[in-house]
């Protein structure tokens, strides 16, 4: 097995032990027996158990960015790119239970590197967010796009959160009623934006 594909693995195990067990309860030893390393072989790898959960935090962060970015590739018009981004991120926690339930529990964790990788989950989701919204909306002002993607990206964590004690609601639900709250105001957006750009094509 090459290093990569040994880390990959390392990576497989160390999510499943720090989702189940949680950041404080899990040693390295569980770690390092589960694959079938020794613990001086882990930390060679990754230098320490923060070190460990950092790491499998930033491939969650890179499979939600692919797994959103995507979805709104592939959606034609702004309505479906915004409905099949959202709909990209709530089935992701869907189907990675696991890594949702890795971020979920190491919020807790008052720790500066796990702090800055959590926020990092954040501001990605947030700029991706602000950059499809500028595509569609390229003369808004800067910073109400930044403030529209703030809030669509925190009430997606909120919404991810109430769907842990709703589990009858399902990512397509969940989109819709967000869809409602979201979409009537950033289409009147987009429809000033329209008129604002036929305008001034008319009188050019």
């Amino acid at each position: 097995m090459s290093r990569a594909e040994r880390e990959q693995q390392i990576l497989g195990v160390a999510e499943e032990v720090f989702a189940a067990r949680g950041y404080q309860a899990t040693s390295m030893d569980d770690i390092a027996r589960r694959v079938g390393l020794s613990k001086p072989m882990l930390y060679e790898y990754f230098g320490s158990k923060e070190g460990l959960l950092l790491a499998c935090l930033e491939r969650v962060r890179r499979e939600l960015l692919e797994c959103t970015s995507a979805a709104a590739a592939n959606a034609v018009g702004p309505e479906q790119q915004l409905h099949d981004g959202l709909l990209a991120f709530f089935r992701f926690g869907e189907e990675h239970k696991q890594s949702w339930a890795l971020l979920r529990t190491e919020s807790a964790v008052v720790r500066a590197g796990l702090d800055t990788e959590l926020e990092g989950f954040r501001t990605q989701q947030a700029e991706f967010t602000e950059q499809m919204l500028r595509v569609t909306l390229p003369n808004t002002d800067p910073a109400r796009l930044e403030a529209f993607a703030e809030a669509i990206i925190g009430a997606c964590e909120r919404m991810a959160l109430w769907r842990e004690n709703r589990p009858e609601i399902t990512p397509e639900r969940v989109t819709e009623h967000l869809m409602a709250l979201i979409w009537p105001s950033l289409s009147a957006e987009v429809a000033a934006a329209e008129r604002v750009h036929t305008t001034s094509h008319d009188q050019g």
